[in-house]
This record gives structure tokens, sequence and C-alpha cells, in this order.
């Protein structure tokens, strides 16, 4: 099975990136992603290796539906920048970065107020902290935000379980749990703890579509699945999982591509009206040869692969 190396600038950093690496390959049931952050060691990123592998060599569960309402993903950008972000992805759910290191409250309502406006009344708006607050930053930002501007839900607001339980019950508006479930030793802790009124679940760091159906299932909350900023290919795993759930009430944050300068595929995984197609997508040679990594990089990933091998055969 041959992985095969991309590299693709982003316009705007995410994650304190502007470049988002990984590798694509081809099973028997059809095209996956193998892209771990980075900073990612190889026991961490067996779990990614799984994912891809599972995708590649399974079929995907039975879908109940045909395609998947989305999110747009506004990083921490100016307003200006923020409105327009959302005008032009055609959603109307746009999950919001806030928490970001050297900005302000002032920079998140400002932010928020941006897509408020854009999205109109009837839009619903998220915002991600990725676990940045404390308990007590977080309470008085929500109340804040949430006096204005209605928020659906926050996600990850603070970093510990503990500190999830603590904020649900000072707070109205929803908390949804990502960083608390796919970095977790056990991902339905905080369903235990009543730590979370949302379970956000991405494919990859979970292991796979497979492997998500089955903590969807256990975990007892609702389920928002979310990208982690993947090619079209990758993100074709993730509407998989969100079509294959008995129960949809939230917009999937899978509209990612926009995050991208380039995809691996010839169409790649746009909304059209707030929603994604559900399907495999295949690889365009084409499309890949504008992306494809350097030789340099891509025998640094050809060895970070070998890590990973080994770290998800250790018993």
């Amino acid at each position: 099975m041959q992985f095969r190396t991309y590299a693709i600038a982003m316009p705007t950093p995410f994650r304190g990136i502007t470049r988002r690496e990984g590798m694509v390959l081809r099973g028997e049931a059809g095209w996956a992603e193998f892209s771990p952050f980075l900073d990612y060691d190889d026991a961490t990123s067996a779990a990614w290796l799984a994912a891809a592998l599972d995708s590649a060599e399974r079929e995907w569960p039975a879908a109940v539906r045909d395609r998947i309402p989305v999110n747009c993903t506004v990083p921490a950008v100016g307003p200006e920048q923020a409105h327009e972000i959302v005008r032009r992805s055609g959603c109307t759910t746009a999950k919001v970065k806030v928490a970001e290191t050297g900005q302000t409250l002032a920079d998140d309502i400002a932010r928020v107020e941006a897509v408020r406006d854009a999205l109109g009344p009837g839009g619903k708006v998220r915002v991600d902290a990725n676990g940045a607050w404390t308990v007590e930053d977080a309470e008085v930002a929500i109340r804040t935000l949430a006096a204005e501007h209605d928020l659906e839900y926050v996600e990850q607001p603070c970093e510990t379980v503990e500190e999830l339980a603590e904020l649900r019950r000072l707070v109205d508006v929803p908390i949804a749990a990502d960083e608390s479930i796919r970095r977790a030793e056990d991902p339905l802790r905080v369903a235990r703890l009543d730590a979370a009124d949302v379970a956000v679940l991405k494919v990859q760091p979970l292991g796979g579509v497979h492997a998500c159906l089955r903590i969807a299932e256990e975990i007892g909350l609702p389920v928002v699945v979310s990208s982690a900023v993947e090619t079209s290919i990758g993100l074709a795993a993730g509407v998989a999982l969100a079509a294959a759930l008995p129960e949809l009430p939230y917009a999937c944050g899978l509209g990612t591509t926009s995050l991208l300068d380039g995809d691996v595929v010839a169409d790649p995984l746009v909304p059209v009206d707030g929603h994604l197609p559900v399907g495999r997508l295949e690889l365009d040679e084409s499309a890949f040869a504008a992306v494809a990594a350097d030789p340099e990089t891509d025998e640094r990933w050809q060895q970070r692969l070998a890590g990973v091998v080994r770290a998800l055969e250790a018993p």
C-alpha cells in the first residue's frame, strides 16, 4: 500500500501553522488520509493511522442521509475578514475561534459580532476556545458573548473534564467537548461526569469511522462530526460518519476545505447551500501534482510513517 505525501499552503494561519501536510493512500475500499499534525508523537499518531487503514480497507457504515449540514469555520481573524468568510461560505451556521493567544475578549466580541451580522438573526453561531479559558474567564466570556449573539454552544471552553463540569453548572449555554474526548484515555468520561451537552467527534484522532460510531453509540450525547483540517479525501470519512449516525441534530464542522489553498481531488468538498454530499472520492493526479510534497518533506513523512506503524503494532 503506497502512501503519498502532500503539502498544502494555508492562506490563513490555523492552529499556528501555515502549511498542512499529510499522506493519502488507496486500499481495497478506496482512498484514505493519514495526516496527524506535525507536533504529534508516534503514539498519538497511531490512532490516525488506524483511521486511515480503516477507511482504506473497510466499507463505511450504511448511510441514513445523503447530504450533511455543515458549519463554516472562522479562524481568529479580524472582523472584516470574518464577515467575508461567512458571507462566501453559503452556510447558515458558523464556528468562530476565540481565546487566541495574544488576543483579548474584545477581539472575540468583534469577531463574533461580525459573524452574527453576516449570518443574520436566523443563523447559528458557535464558538471554540480550544481549552484556553479558566472556568472564571470562560464564565465571563460566555455570558458576554451569549448576551448579544445567542450562542448555539461553546466548544471546549476549558482544558479539563472537571473544569467543563464545573462551568456547565454556571452557564446556560450548552457545552461541547472536543479535546476532552479525542485526547482522553477514556472518551466516555465527559458523559459520566455530566461535563458536556454535545460530543465533538473527529474521525482520524479517534481511530476511524467505525470506532467513532461505537463512541457515538456509547456516549449518549448529541454528536457533531468535525474535521482535523484534512483534504477532501479525509473529510469524506467524516461525512460518512455523520451520514451513518441515527440522529444528527447539529450542523457538522466539516466545511473546512476553504482553509487549504489546494486539494487532492478534482472537485473539492465545498459546501453548497450549507451541505456536503456523502460518498467516496477519488484522488485526481493533476490536482495531487499541484500539492505533492518535495522529496525532503516526503522522506520525512515516510520516516514518520514507519515510526507510527511501529507504535500501532506495539503490544
